[in-house]
């Protein structure tokens, strides 16, 4: 229930601030708002919030070594909230950790859906990490290391199931280039990302009805991939 639920706004902007905290409050989450990086680095500790609003622009430490002191000890879902809009600065703070961005400014609906999908992500990996998903036709069994569509086999090469394992365990998130060459090649790979572009692109043209116009793994851009409409079953 949101009556449960505890986000700290981490944001020094008090018309943000004041927006952000009625919002939340008007979905019945609780809510406490702090205008400094070590305000909330205490927050994160002491009061144990289910999600985390983080501006990166603070006045007294940057949000990408907010996001890294966070991550060295918490795994609480953070969305960015920034009006920083290069592509380095979102994959900055991705890479860092954080499980999305959104830029300033941005609509109330599609902030609460992000909420609500970090939520339900965080949720899912405390009980259990499921192991078979459904895209459209698509059934992905990583149990068995089996993908079928209508029950027919789909062929993936060991890259392009890694690829598609470390999607579907992150469904929903932005995952960038350098999580994923991390993930499937190795930290000596980090600046190989065409490595990731092409074999995605294979993926994509056996997975996807519309390869040309890919409904499921998104390409953020510059970033790296979000798969959507992933369902557990």
């Amino acid at each position: 229930m949101n009556s449960e639920t505890k986000i700290l706004i981490i944001e020094d902007e008090k018309p943000i601030s004041r927006f952000l905290q009625v919002l939340m409050s008007g979905h019945e989450y609780q809510v406490k708002t702090v205008e400094t990086a070590k305000q909330g680095l205490l927050l994160v500790a002491n009061w144990s919030p289910h999600l985390i609003l983080l501006d990166l622009g603070l006045p007294d430490l940057d949000g990408v070594a907010v996001i890294e002191e966070i991550r060295a000890w918490s795994n609480t879902p953070i969305i960015v909230i920034s009006a920083r809009n290069k592509e380095s600065d979102k994959v900055a703070t991705l890479d860092a950790g954080a499980n999305d961005y959104l830029t300033k400014p941005f609509g109330s609906d599609e902030l609460l859906a992000r909420i609500r999908v970090a939520l339900r992500l965080a949720a899912r990996d405390q009980i259990s990490m499921p192991m078979r998903f459904q895209i459209s036709d698509v059934t992905i069994d990583l149990s068995l290391k089996k993908i079928t569509r209508n029950e027919t086999p789909i062929k993936l090469t060991k890259t392009e199931y890694n690829i598609l394992k470390f999607l579907c365990r992150n469904a929903g998130k932005v995952i960038t280039h350098k999580q994923i060459l991390q993930e499937v090649w190795g930290n000596n790979y980090t600046e190989h990302a065409h490595y990731v572009r092409i074999h995605v692109a294979q993926l994509r043209r056996k997975i996807e009805l519309d390869p040309a116009q890919p409904m499921h793994i998104i390409t953020e851009t510059g970033i790296g991939y979000r798969l959507v409409d992933a369902c557990e079953v």
